[in-house]
């Protein structure tokens, strides 16, 4: 594979001028005027008229070659990919006219960024139009918008005067391959842009696009030129893989255009005090709330992310009764909001209205905003990726500094975030991790091809072996796949789910040739049922449908609230959560009802768990290397030299400070051997004898789905060997193991003994039967269109839907290779539970590789604060943990006060 640029030194090599030129002798002379007009005066730092990206991406788009365009935020890469693209169009319509037919197709994650770049385009189209105006020459480039929200009146207009460039998402590109009539429109494709290439193919979404455009591949009378855009992507190699697929066994060729960090940033991680934990709650939000204000006084357009949609309203509403912000020059953006409410801030941004806005994730893709020039993240966003894409919102002006500033609340985020900050400035990024092997979404791609048409079994194995997820997909796969297609299972009819292929060997015994355009004895696919065509175009797509559940206490029918589904997944029976201020303990869930026990007990999972991401797992990894050098440097010159050692990185002194705090309270009251690095796990035994609890703080910090699976995996041993109920909490740097104080396992030793030759199946039988799993068998079956969404006019709810899954996932669990229950649980232990780092990990505690650390505490230690309470990660949030993180930091503190030490000197 052909990868130009791939250390990004011929970027910052190039002869600006001479290069320009270069690129401006490709253009057509109305397209070279109306670039020159546009950007001449604003891109001097960059040594002419072009970005590093638009100079490296342009030609090759010119010359019809693949290209992965890597390029921070607002440094122009999508307008490099389309101006290539709207010179070659004027330039043919000029010589001899365009065809009704789509020419250029561009596919993003979010029907707001189609939207917005339909308005960008227009700027350009509109410019270069009325400069052949000026010529006498009179041309039309049209351009169009279709995607789920696209009224019926103007898709049918489409047919008419069908665009020459479509904007687009992965869903519509679906319905638009076996929709009849405008997928002829689609023979003519000879470019594809896919915005926001990272955000996709790590989710399903982007597994179905993949194949999608193998099958445009297939349709076009050519091979269309694949441009893919991303401003945060590792490894870029495999997302070039991913984006212009396999050929005869080997990816096509693809050139990489690495100018990710061509523009300039401006990062530094800060906190409100230096004490995050002594430190009073009202007055570290007293100092964030001043510290956050000054910063948006300071600057033009500030933009806010938290973590959370609860927390960017919180900030918001804190500003303004703090320092007299109003409606006029602030607002919030989240996903709960209306769609009017979201265009309505999403514009006030384009132009500058807002001194501030506040969000949670809903901004990190999405609308230019050209004059926000400071972007505040509160907490950690949980990985590098996140934290650029989200940074790079700033500084949109070419040749600006993006100016960032990450305000941690607590010690847990201050140390994912000093890690975070120091990783971006080095180049690294977060690698993004490809679902493979899909059967669900294989499953709709074949019944499509089918009901376009009679095929060649080999034909569509073929096809489908050319996207990149699945490029492995075995023999015994497919046979796997198309038993589950043709309903080739006893029982199934019963449940009305009817097969939806058909295969034939096409060699009757009669000697009748059934198929006379193919080949006697060639296997063949076809569809079946005469509503196949509607059922696929109506129940097409990946993103799964949500609900909420009614929660009733157990022997009454007392309502006391709902739960989000996404809630609910972090719940396993014998939990406590808050809701309508009261505690309950999860008991079972039946259907869309959940049903609990009033308790006192502590809560183990935070109202806010199901919002958040998890940390990366690469971050994680990068997390422990950390603590390994922290441990190092006091080791070596104290805390003296773990201060210069951190002012090297772009630390504020308060920060600096906090951290140095942080470790050396933890090291003198426990012991470095009490903080896991690369080489080690940390456990520790905690007695509570209030409580009369015995839990184990297990710092394995490599992400909250490693943890998730792992926990599950030593949970089911705690509970075999102490024949007692095991409570689990889950966060990203560890997890909690709970049983009875007369109760007591050698947990170190469970852990050594995990064997991770059987971590798999382990798991598999472990998420067997829980809520969890029939949540996902659910929406795997409807993204098989096993369960109908929709059908002849009817919907069905996600809750109908889950009821009706909860039957079939009986009868399916007693069918042998059952495509929809292998992917749920191959989803669960691949995608959502990390089954491939747990199996690394046991096999390196296993080789010697990674030793298990123990020991007993009266109190937990200040690295298990975070675990201990499970809500440290957003403090702003969580103002009724300070005064149990209080108390337990008060015990640390007098124990290392007690040996004579002065840990902060």
């Amino acid at each position: 594979m052909d990868r130009a640029d791939e250390d990004g030194a011929s970027l910052a090599g190039v002869d600006g001028e001479a290069a320009d030129a270069d690129v401006l002798s490709l253009l057509d002379p109305a397209v070279r005027e109306w670039w020159v007009d546009r950007f001449g005066a604003f891109v001097p730092e960059n040594g002419g008229f072009f970005t590093p990206p638009q100079r490296e991406a342009i030609p090759l788009v010119h010359d019809d070659e693949n290209a992965l365009v890597c390029a921070p935020t607002g440094s122009g890469k999508t307008l490099a990919s389309f101006t290539a693209i709207i010179n070659e169009l004027f330039r043919r319509e000029r010589a001899g006219g365009l065809e009704n037919a789509v020419y250029c197709l561009y596919v993003s994650p979010l029907k707001a960024l189609a939207n917005d770049v339909h308005r960008n385009l227009a700027e350009p189209l509109d410019g270069i139009r009325d400069r052949l105006a000026d010529r006498g020459e009179s041309t039309e480039v049209r351009h169009a918008t279709r995607h789920g929200d696209t009224d019926d009146a103007t898709r049918q207009r489409m047919l008419t005067e069908t665009p020459h460039i479509l904007n687009t998402t992965p869903e519509t590109l679906a319905i638009l391959l076996n929709s009849p009539k405008f997928r002829e429109k689609l023979r003519s494709v000879e470019y594809v842009v896919v915005d926001e290439i990272h955000a996709l193919a790590a989710n399903k979404r982007g597994t179905h696009l993949s194949v999608s455009l193998e099958r445009l591949e297939a349709l076009a009378d050519g091979s269309p030129t694949r441009i893919g855009c991303s401003a945060t992507v590792e490894p870029l190699d495999t997302m070039a893989d991913f984006l212009v697929g396999y050929e005869d066994g080997d990816p096509r060729d693809c050139a990489v255009v690495d100018a990710r960090f061509a523009r300039e940033f401006d990062l530094e991680v800060d906190c409100p005090v230096d004490d995050l934990v002594g430190t009073p709650n009202d007055v570290v939000r007293t100092q964030f709330y001043e510290q956050l204000h000054e910063l948006v006084a300071d600057h033009t357009n500030t933009l806010v992310f938290t973590n959370t949609r609860s927390g960017a309203e919180r900030t918001l509403q804190a500003l303004r009764e703090r320092f007299g912000y109003d409606d006029t020059n602030s607002a919030c953006h989240h996903g709960s909001l209306s769609a009017d409410r979201r265009q309505a801030v999403e514009t006030g941004l384009k132009h500058g209205d807002f001194d501030v806005v506040t969000t949670s994730t809903s901004l990190e893709l999405g609308v230019d905003m050209p004059h926000v020039d400071l972007v505040v993240q509160v907490g950690s966003p949980k990985s590098v990726a996140a934290l650029l894409q989200r940074v790079g919102r700033a500084g949109h002006q070419v040749g600006q500094v993006v100016e960032g500033r990450v305000i941690a609340l607590d010690r847990d985020d201050l140390v994912e975030t000093a890690v975070m900050v120091r990783k971006a400035e080095s180049g690294f990024v977060d690698r993004v991790f490809v679902p493979e092997n899909a059967y669900d979404v294989a499953a709709q791609h074949v019944y499509g091809l089918a009901i376009n048409g009679v095929r060649r079994e080999a034909e569509v194995r073929d096809l489908l072996r050319r996207a990149y997820p699945y490029r492995h997909f075995s023999d015994e796969q497919f046979e796997t796949l198309f038993r589950y297609l043709t309903a080739d299972y006893e029982g199934l009819e019963e449940r009305n789910v009817y097969a939806k292929i058909w295969r034939d060997t096409n060699d009757p015994p009669d000697g009748e040739h059934h198929y006379p355009d193919f080949p006697v004895g060639e296997p063949l696919i076809g569809k079946r049922g005469r509503l196949a065509r509607v059922i696929y175009l109506t129940n097409v797509g990946t993103i799964p449908d949500s609900f909420s559940c009614d929660v009733f206490v157990r022997g009454g029918d007392e309502w006391v609230g709902e739960l989000d589904e996404d809630y609910l997944d972090t719940l396993d029976p014998g939990d406590v959560f808050v809701i309508g201020g009261e505690r309950f303990q999860f008991r079972y869930r039946r259907g869309s009802k959940v049903y609990v026990d009033r308790t006192a007990e502590r809560p183990t999972v935070p109202s806010w768990y199901s919002e958040r991401l998890p940390l990366a797992s690469d971050l994680a990894r990068e997390i422990l290397a950390f603590q390994r050098d922290v441990l190092d440097h006091l080791d070596s010159s104290g805390v003296p030299g773990v201060r210069v050692w951190l002012r090297e990185s772009s630390l504020s002194e308060r920060a600096v400070r906090a951290l140095t705090r942080f470790y050396d309270q933890q090291v003198t009251f426990a012991g470095p051997e009490s903080v896991s690095t690369s080489t080690r796990i940390a456990v520790e035994e905690e007695r509570d004898r209030e409580a009369y609890r015995r839990r184990y703080y297990v710092h394995t910090l490599y992400g909250r789905r490693f943890n998730d699976g792992l926990s599950r995996l030593l949970a089911a041993e705690c509970a075999s060997e102490s024949n007692a109920n095991v409570t689990v909490a889950v966060a990203d740097n560890g997890f909690v193991l709970s049983m009875p104080l007369n109760r007591r396992v050698d947990v170190p030793g469970l852990l050594r003994g995990l064997d991770p030759v059987d971590a798999r199946s382990n798991l598999r039988r472990a998420i067997r039967g829980t809520d969890l799993r029939q949540r996902y068998f659910r929406i795997n079956a409807t993204r098989s269109l096993m369960i109908l969404k929709r059908y002849k006019g009817t919907e069905k709810s996600a809750a109908r839907q889950q009821v009706e899954s909860e039957t079939l996932l009986s009868l399916a669990d007693d069918l042998d290779d059952f495509a929809v229950v292998e992917e749920t649980d191959r989803e669960l232990l691949e995608d959502k539970l990390d089954v491939a780092g747990i199996e690394d990990v046991l096999a390196r505690i296993r080789d010697g590789e990674i030793e298990v650390f123990e020991r007993t505490v009266e109190t937990p230690t200040p690295r298990a604060f975070g675990l201990a309470t499970l809500a440290a990660t957003d403090t702003v949030l969580a103002e009724d943990e300070s005064a149990a993180l209080r108390a337990f930091h008060e015990r640390v503190v007098a124990e290392i006060e007690g040996t004579g030490s002065t840990p902060d000197e």
